[in-house]
């Protein structure tokens, strides 16, 4: 049998065929983040590898970032800073290097207050210092961080391991996936962390979520096999209105254009 090394992989979304291969790492890579063209990737060897895509030799920087498994991986989303969570319970969050898109090799924080792996990772939409945690099973608890600071702002025990966490863009809230013991997804009100609600449905663990693109739908896949999704966030009307004035104006110019 022959032994294929840990690689990632890009496929263009048009097409989905493979475009590049990109090697280095010795063991299997669980998580990945995206910073403009630097793609990072969290290995369980404890590694975290920086590959500019546009090279033919793409690993930028490779750094020994936690002692087990990077089983978190996130990019805020002005770019500043990487959050890494590791199967040794740490938070790690990187700067990004001067005049560069990719983490100094030194950490600027490590919070150590985490009982169990961290897996689940989200940055604030609108503050982008504020970082979002959650621990698994051994400690159930979403953590919000001050990266500017390096200080906790709150702890929240949520009675379930915390798989995966995302904030709305539209409302002061975020929503968490969760394993043992209940397998629920459950929105909070920010900053006081207090429950707003409370998703059930899937048999087994939330394994990861994702937002529609107009900020109101949550899927979530499940290790029960299942794909659901959730009408979570309401639509503000007034933008709804102004973004379909745009594309009407923008079409009605484009007809314009052509009619002359």
């Amino acid at each position: 049998m022959i032994r294929r090394p840990p690689r990632s992989t890009l496929f263009p979304y048009t097409t989905l065929f493979r475009s590049r291969t990109m090697t280095g790492h010795s063991t299997r890579v669980p998580s990945l983040s995206w910073n403009e063209h630097i793609l990072s990737s969290g290995s369980r060897s404890g590694s975290i590898m920086h590959s500019d895509v546009r090279r033919a030799d793409h690993m930028v920087s490779s750094v020994a970032a936690h002692t087990q498994e990077v089983c978190g991986l996130r990019w805020a989303g002005d770019g500043r800073y990487l959050a890494s969570g590791g199967n040794d319970n740490l938070v790690q969050i990187w700067s990004v290097r001067h005049l560069e898109r990719f983490a100094e090799s030194t950490p600027l924080h490590t919070f150590s207050e985490h009982q169990a792996a961290v897996k689940a990772l989200s940055w604030c939409p609108w503050q982008p210092s504020i970082l979002a945690s959650g621990g698994g099973t051994a400690d159930r608890c979403i953590r919000l961080w001050n990266c500017n600071t390096g200080t906790c702002q709150s702890t929240t025990d949520t009675k379930s391991q915390v798989c995966s966490i995302l904030w709305s863009a539209e409302y002061k809230e975020l929503i968490s996936g969760h394993g043992f013991a209940f397998n629920q997804l459950c929105i909070w009100k920010y900053p006081t962390m207090n429950k707003v609600a409370e998703l059930s449905g899937h048999t087994s663990r939330v394994l990861n979520m994702a937002m529609s693109p107009d900020g109101t739908t949550v899927v979530s896949a499940g290790a029960d096999e299942t794909l659901r999704l959730w009408n979570c966030f309401q639509a503000d009307p007034t933008k709804t209105t102004n973004e379909k004035n745009k594309k009407t104006s923008s079409c009605a110019m484009i007809m314009s254009h052509h009619i002359r």
